[in-house]
């Protein structure tokens, strides 16, 4: 719980009534995209609709149960499996893109029905796995004061200074890009989504919220300029997250506003990446005062007319980005008829990621699971995958490694984890050490294109700096 003071009767009362009308809004949302997708959807056999749609429903079941209730736990396990909505379900009921026509229906069809067993082995298993809070000081006590909310902005205003410092003038060694890049973004995360989640409550104040807007915006601009959109993207959403998470409510101008921009950055990055990237990926990054000609050429291909309507095109490249469906669909087709699986391969890789590479120098990349999947399927050779990662996600690394089996169990496995997580910080304060947890693993839950391995390591390293930082602001501010 965020605070130790019970709400009064009208401020439940309040509290209801937002949450009832979010969970209104979710419903009409969800039936009115259902009602559209039976009227217009293009698929090549109708059980491909169907299975779409029920997994479609199943991705969304969890955040509508949420958003019903005006308790302000953190929607983690919903957002989670809100993710195979966009990565599996849209682009399942999208299937006359070229990237599933390459696959037989059936194999299409067994994909599928991997993703809807995924999601109700999960979604039963969360919530009939039983947990009980912790009640120990651990659990309940804040180890930072409200008061200190201040050092959240000087903390986003850290990681904004960090991302300009190098991307525009610095060049740091590899050796210690990996770890401070870890450090920062750990740091970003905790600021962004605790500041958020406070305006979401009433409890930021006006400057505070200008501070955070100005750096989220900052961040997103030098970071678009690179020609990758997934990080500005993620915390943005992370702050959209945070801030629904306790007001109960989506700022749908701003969100209109955002998408929009974000369809027409992606519609453009093609072309834009054409004329600043070369032929082995690497890009000419823009100067600071390049940035305006820069994002006015971006956007002005952005707008230019296809063949396709102009919303279809934008809403087909959006659900592309995002899927994880034709991957999926290649592994299904190709194994185990004409490569066996891989028997936990990718898993066993797991515990030498967790070795600091001081103590290990030929430690395997952080990728080493999604090339060793990249290269055994034919999409890369060794070469390949020094220049760019392929996302497989946590679905396709199952079925590649066990088939539907280890689908099952990967399931299970994430229905038992989110909800122990839930339960034994029920009472836990977002200024706890849970609480802080909680908001890393947040901002890991709509990372869908990781292998496990990358998934687990990557949280650990967040999850050392959200722990360092606490420490360190309790040891010089009090």
């Amino acid at each position: 719980m965020d605070s130790s003071n019970r709400p009064d009767d009208t401020t439940t009362s309040a509290n209801s009534a937002q949450a009832r009308r979010f969970f209104q809004l979710g419903c009409a949302t969800l039936v009115g995209v259902v009602v559209y997708t039976i009227v217009s959807a293009h698929v090549d056999r109708p059980e491909l609709l169907w299975l779409g749609l029920a997994s479609l429903v199943l991705a969304c079941l969890p955040a509508l149960i949420w958003s019903r209730s005006s308790s302000q736990t953190f929607p983690i396990f919903e957002v989670f499996i809100l993710t195979t909505g966009n990565a599996y379900a849209l682009p399942l009921l999208s299937s006359h893109q070229a990237s599933l026509q390459l696959f037989a229906p059936e194999s299409v069809v067994h994909a599928a029905l991997g993703v809807l067993l995924f999601q109700l082995v999960a979604l039963v298993t969360y919530l009939r796995i039983p947990g009980h809070a912790r009640t120990s000081p651990f659990w309940t006590e804040e180890i930072i004061s409200r008061d200190m909310i201040k050092l959240f902005g000087y903390g986003i205003t850290l990681t904004t200074v960090y991302n300009c410092l190098t991307t525009f003038i610095l060049v740091l060694p590899p050796e210690i890009e990996g770890t401070l890049r870890a450090v920062v973004g750990g740091i970003g995360i905790v600021c962004t989504f605790v500041m958020s989640r406070f305006w979401g409550s009433g409890q930021l104040k006006s400057d505070q919220k200008i501070l955070l807007c100005a750096n989220l915006i900052i961040q997103s601009i030098v970071q678009f300029s690179t020609l990758f959109l997934v990080g500005g993207i993620s915390m943005l959403v992370l702050a959209l997250l945070g801030f629904m998470s306790t007001a109960r409510r989506l700022p749908l101008v701003l969100t209109t506003l955002l998408v929009a921009l974000l369809a027409v950055l992606h519609n453009g990055k093609s072309a834009m990446r054409d004329q600043y990237w070369d032929s082995d990926g690497n890009h000419q990054q823009v100067t600071v005062s390049e940035l305006p000609a820069f994002y006015w050429e971006w956007i002005n291909e952005g707008l230019k007319p296809s063949d396709e309507s102009g919303d279809r095109q934008l809403a087909t490249k959006l659900i592309d980005r995002t899927s994880l469906m034709h991957i999926l669909c290649l592994v299904v087709d190709t194994s185990p008829s004409r490569l066996d699986f891989l028997y936990g391969k990718t898993y066993g890789q797991i515990p030498g990621q967790f070795v600091p590479r001081p103590l290990c120098p030929n430690k395997p990349p952080g990728h080493i699971s999604t090339y060793t999947l990249a290269i055994y399927y034919g999409l890369q050779n060794e070469e390949d995958t020094a220049k760019t990662t392929i996302g497989f996600g946590l679905i396709a690394e199952a079925y590649a490694n066990f088939g539907f089996f280890g689908i099952g169990i990967l399931a299970f496995c994430c229905g038992v984890f989110f909800k122990l997580v839930k339960t034994w910080t029920m009472l836990s304060p977002i200024l706890s050490f849970p609480g802080l947890f909680l908001v890393v693993l947040m901002a890991w839950t709509f990372q869908t294109e990781f292998t496990l391995s990358i998934w687990l390591s990557s949280l650990f390293q967040a999850c050392l700096t959200v722990v360092l930082l606490p420490y360190l602001l309790r040891k010089f501010f009090g």
